[in-house]
């Protein structure tokens, strides 16, 4: 098929390119030049594990391309539209005047029978606003929420768990939706779930699973705080109740908190819209799952202080990450990069190490000091913080070879993800979230 892809940012860039890698013919628009030309060569604006590879077999296979000039959509049967859709300056709501500029640009060049997919995270109520403008096209508007997780994101858009796909009522739903059946059939063939439902839930599907995701993160974040009270240890706490079948391991892991572009803004959104709709009280404990995990962040840089006697002004911390996670370069709300702005603010002298992100750090917070390598970070370090598990602070960072680079033995673990016995053992204070 002839897809098109509006927006090549985070989202539209690996959807054009995985498109492609699974047979399809896709053209990516995008109004940013720059990001079109760094494309169109085969080089990915951002870090995303197997992006790179795919680009380039897509555009060396003839399949996929880029361009700024929306003309190019004419002929495709199916236009996604990926725009970004950040939260509103001075307030918690979405941003929609990218989603919005994304369709009135597109119609133009819409024929009856085309399928619009919206995968954008937008407030619910957004796609029957946006269905009304495309009808005189005679083009149906579906809307088609992503889950990418970054780091997995490829992955994610070629083999999902899940499809879901809000359409209109009556024949016109169900021909769009057996559309994006066929744009995803390989998937959809080894039995992928394809969920259709109305506009409305597809909207809140992909508000109310980062709503969960977020909760969860805290909650275990606040278990941590109750913890530090009383000489629990949250890690073992949430080893055992994951256990439950219904509760589950993943996402309770105790630390400095969620970032990054979808998390935080959404939660703040999905809260924003839920008051637009007179149901604020529906939703007023995600008012409490983000301040939980703010407080995450103030908690590790306490810790580096208590760790340090008291005061870390003058003294050389090393902070291990940047980006909001592992195997990404995005430092969007990152509280990584949160905890060494505000260890400088304190007078620290901060140097910050990440493998992927130090560009977009640098540009973000060019006050710090950055380090490509975690060694140069390490030496002559009176503290040390992990604030993004990558593996080579994870697991790559053995306590011995810390000790003959660093100057002090404090280590502050704000993910949870060391062997306190081990740095213990070899002379170091370690410092957990919610460990003993």
């Amino acid at each position: 098929m002839r897809l098109s892809v509006i927006g090549c940012g985070y989202l539209g860039a690996v959807h054009a390119a995985a498109m492609a890698s699974i047979g399809h013919e896709v053209v990516g628009i995008d109004v940013n030049e720059e990001k079109v030309n760094s494309l169109s060569q085969g080089r990915a604006p951002f870090f995303e594990p197997q992006l790179q590879e795919i680009l380039q077999s897509g555009l060396d296979s003839g399949r996929l391309s880029f361009s700024t000039d929306m003309s190019r959509v004419h002929g495709a049967a199916v236009h996604f539209v990926g725009v970004g859709t950040p939260q509103q300056a001075g307030g918690h709501a979405a941003d929609l005047r990218y989603v919005d500029a994304a369709v009135n640009e597109l119609l133009p060049f819409l024929s009856p029978g085309d399928v619009v997919a919206g995968k954008s995270t937008v407030p619910v109520g957004t796609a029957a606003r946006l269905a009304e403008l495309l009808a005189p096209t005679g083009a149906t508007l579906v809307w088609n929420p992503e889950f990418l997780r970054e780091g997995w994101a490829v992955q994610d858009t070629i083999d999902p768990d899940r499809f879901v796909t809000g359409v209109p009522s009556g024949p016109e739903g169900e021909a769009a939706a057996n559309v994006l059946r066929d744009v995803y059939h390989s998937a959809v063939a080894k039995g992928t779930p394809f969920i259709v439902t109305d506009y409305a839930t597809a909207e809140l599907v992909k508000v109310a699973a980062n709503a969960f995701l977020a909760t969860k993160i805290s909650f275990i974040n606040a278990m941590a705080e109750i913890a530090e009270a009383t000489g629990a240890d949250v890690t073992q706490l949430a080893d055992a109740i994951g256990h439950d079948p219904r509760i589950g391991r993943r996402f309770l892991g105790a630390g400095i908190g969620f970032g990054g572009g979808c998390l935080p803004k959404d939660i703040r959104a999905f809260a924003a819209r839920a008051e637009e709709l007179g149901r604020r009280e529906s939703v007023n404990f995600l008012h409490e799952v983000d301040a939980i995990n703010l407080r995450r962040r103030e908690r590790a840089v306490q810790l580096v202080i208590d760790g340090l006697g008291g005061s870390v002004y003058g003294k050389r911390v090393a902070v291990l990450g940047a980006a909001f996670k592992p195997h990404s370069d995005d430092v969007r709300d990152s509280p990584a990069l949160d905890v060494a702005i505000r260890l400088h603010g304190l007078g620290a002298d901060v140097v910050v190490t990440d493998p992927e992100a130090l560009d977009n750090a640098s540009a973000l917070h060019p006050q710090l000091t950055y380090v490509a390598e975690r060694d140069d970070a390490l030496r002559g370090a009176d503290a040390v913080v992990v604030v993004t598990e990558w593996d080579q602070y994870r697991r790559e960072m053995s306590p011995s070879h810390v000790n003959g680079l660093a100057s002090g033995r404090v280590i502050v673990d704000g993910r949870n993800c060391l062997d306190p016995a081990a740095w213990r053992s070899a002379g170091w204070t370690y410092l957990g979230m919610g460990r003993p």
